[in-house]
């Protein structure tokens, strides 16, 4: 059946035999294009039965699937005609890794982050009870999405409102590290004990023939009957918040879930479907090791062997690991916090050498910032580590609980910049920007990773937030000790007479080799390795200002960051010379590879010398 594109329509008429075979192949589609360009595959596989099993129950896109991150979504853009750009999965022109509004009618809501998917299908679900429509709304989240506390706002929500809404909750105990958490201690409990279900309900049938003599023995019994239904009842978390539970059931079981899903539909108001999955499932190498097969490069889907070999080189999350254990060898003050990515931030290391002071507290950012601003308060000095995407779930806890207070808290923000395949909803772009506008925080951004070890070392002898902003990708080893330097200062690394390159993190090594190429076109600039966005080092700046054209350079959006820092300076100092700033534009930078999105946003060695000859050609012609 996997020859032709399939509808809910189809679906809905086939036997629970076919709809297996629809799942067998949609199995081998995922996998055949994550082995050829990359993606996504363990979540994906893990979630083909209750994709199909909900477009066989449900109409979409009259009916609404919203779906947590996406992750567990490529089943479903195969089944919504989308398998000819599904061959091009996040590639340039092709499908997104994620859930797009822009991409299809059938994502009804974007996603890229956790614990979205029930507050934004409460919000559907309502929308159509105030329109007085008639369409079904399901939200699909992992386990994983349960440890963000957006996910519980939203089931309170939705027990208080009792509108119709179907929550499919895909349990495979990850999210993309192993899940943390009492959470997870309790799905855990439910997945071992399914038989309560029948326990319970023996149980309140022999309560109910109970004769009952008086109004106090049938309160005592009433009681009776509460007391058993919280000792046996499976799900009474949900149940508690006014959400019904079904389950668990066996989320492979694709006759099964299409029978559950149904009843879900009939019993009405807020139902979670609890299904338990194998990440990975079907693919016996991201079955075993799901969190090595959560995102994966391509690979040999015979052997499960990578297609090239491994990039040399140690990644910035590497190496900042590596930094962190050494730091904490030092200073038993240092703890690590991460929101559920140990192995993506790097402290996988961290937690073996220190368990001790290693925390993960699961999907929960703005927890992770409060949680380590309490610990501030108390003498450690938390290495926060939370990708910059991330990081901006948090921001109030960033301004009242770290900034108000001044807590010495260091945020460690990798895939600061441009992250490539993960699209938009991944772009480290605007931390520069919400962090500047916040006061007493230091930002800096680190060149090699000697410069990355010194600016941490300096946040923590430094009282106060602090905040080292670092990119995906291969860090510079540089062999070398930079000189001693304090906050706000900066590096002038090279000599020039017709203008000044500021540049800070990634592109001082882009405004060098742009320099390098006006050199031969008899062009001579300065190029100087600003470090810190704030405080900016002003007698840099100062001294850039004495040249005819001063232009900065940062992989950050253009609106608030390093390059307004610097022309509010220049301004404040009378500068009347030519200004020019290198940024990402003000748009949202879809997936591709990082070098092609490098060249979107003009920020290549070639296009800085281009654009720069052609502003100073300009003006030179023009006197």
């Amino acid at each position: 059946m996997a020859s032709r594109e399939l509808t809910g329509k189809d679906l809905a008429n086939c036997t629970d035999a076919e709809l297996r075979q629809v799942c067998t192949d949609l199995r081998h589609e995922i996998i055949d294009v994550v082995s050829r360009v990359g993606g996504h595959l363990a979540p994906s596989l893990g979630a083909v039965e209750i994709v199909v099993a909900l477009h066989a129950v449900l109409q979409s896109p009259r009916d609404k699937l919203l779906f947590d991150v996406g992750h567990q979504a490529y089943a479903h853009k195969l089944l919504t005609g989308r398998r000819e750009i599904f061959q091009h999965l996040r590639q340039k022109g092709g499908a997104s890794g994620y859930l797009r509004r822009a991409e299809s009618e059938h994502d009804a809501f974007g996603a890229g982050h956790a614990s979205t998917a029930i507050s934004a299908a409460l919000g559907v679900a309502t929308a159509r009870d105030v329109r007085k429509e008639d369409f079904a709304v399901a939200a699909i989240v992992g386990d994983g999405a349960l440890t963000g506390g957006l996910a519980y706002e939203g089931l309170n929500n939705a027990g208080q409102l009792g509108t119709d809404l179907i929550i499919v909750l895909n349990d495979n105990s990850m999210s993309i590290s192993p899940n943390v958490g009492a959470v997870s201690t309790y799905l855990t409990r439910l997945r071992a004990a399914p038989a309560f279900s029948r326990l319970k309900h023996d149980v309140e049938s022999a309560l109910r023939a109970i004769p009952l003599v008086g109004r106090g023995a049938a309160e005592a019994a009433e009681r009776m009957k509460d007391s058993v239904k919280h000792l046996l009842v499976p799900g009474q978390l949900f149940e508690e918040l006014g959400v019904r539970y079904l389950g668990p059931i066996d989320g492979h079981d694709v006759g099964m879930l299409r029978t559950v899903l149904r009843r879900a539909r009939e019993i009405g108001g807020p139902v979670l479907v609890h299904a338990v999955t194998e990440k990975g499932h079907g693919y016996e190498p991201a079955a075993q090791d799901a969190n090595k097969w959560h995102s994966t490069a391509p690979f040999q889907v015979e052997t499960g062997q990578g297609k090239s070999a491994r990039k040399s080189g140690t990644s910035w999350s590497e190496a900042f690991g590596t930094i962190a254990v050494e730091l904490g060898k030092k200073d038993p003050r240092i703890v690590a916090v991460t929101a559920a990515m140990a192995d993506g931030t790097g402290l996988v290391r961290f937690r073996q050498v220190h368990p001790d002071r290693f925390f993960d507290v699961g999907i929960a950012e703005a927890h992770a910032v409060a949680f380590s601003a309490g610990m501030a308060t108390q003498g450690l000095r938390p290495l926060c580590a939370i990708y910059s995407t991330f990081l901006q779930r948090a921001y109030d806890q960033l301004i009242h609980d770290i900034g108000i207070q001044r807590l010495p808290v260091t945020f460690c923000l990798d895939r600061a910049g441009l992250v490539g395949e993960d699209g938009a909803t991944h772009q480290g772009l605007y931390d520069l920007a919400y962090l500047r506008a916040i006061p007493g925080y230091v930002i800096a951004a680190p060149r090699d990773e000697a410069e990355l070890s010194a600016m941490l070392e300096l946040s923590l002898r430094h009282d106060g937030p602090f905040a080292v902003r670092y990119p995906r990708g291969n860090c510079p080893g540089v062999d070398r000790v930079p000189s001693p330097f304090g906050v706000g200062e900066g590096e002038w690394l090279r000599q020039g007479t017709h203008g000044a390159l500021l540049a800070v993190g990634t592109m001082v090594q882009a405004a060098l080799d742009a320099a390098q190429l006006l050199n031969a076109q008899g062009i001579s600039l300065a190029v100087a390795d600003a470090r810190f966005i704030k405080p900016v080092d002003v007698e840099m700046v100062r001294r850039a200002g004495e040249y005819p054209f001063v232009a900065t350079l940062e992989e950050a959006t253009e609106q608030g960051g390093f390059g307004d820092a610097v022309l509010s300076e220049l301004v404040s100092d009378g500068f009347r010379g030519r200004f020019e700033r290198f940024a990402v534009p003000d748009r949202y930078i879809e997936h591709a590879s990082r070098q092609e999105q490098l060249e979107e946003c003009g920020l290549t060695p070639q296009q800085i010398a281009k654009r720069v000859q052609q502003r100073l050609d300009v003006n030179q012609d023009a006197s």
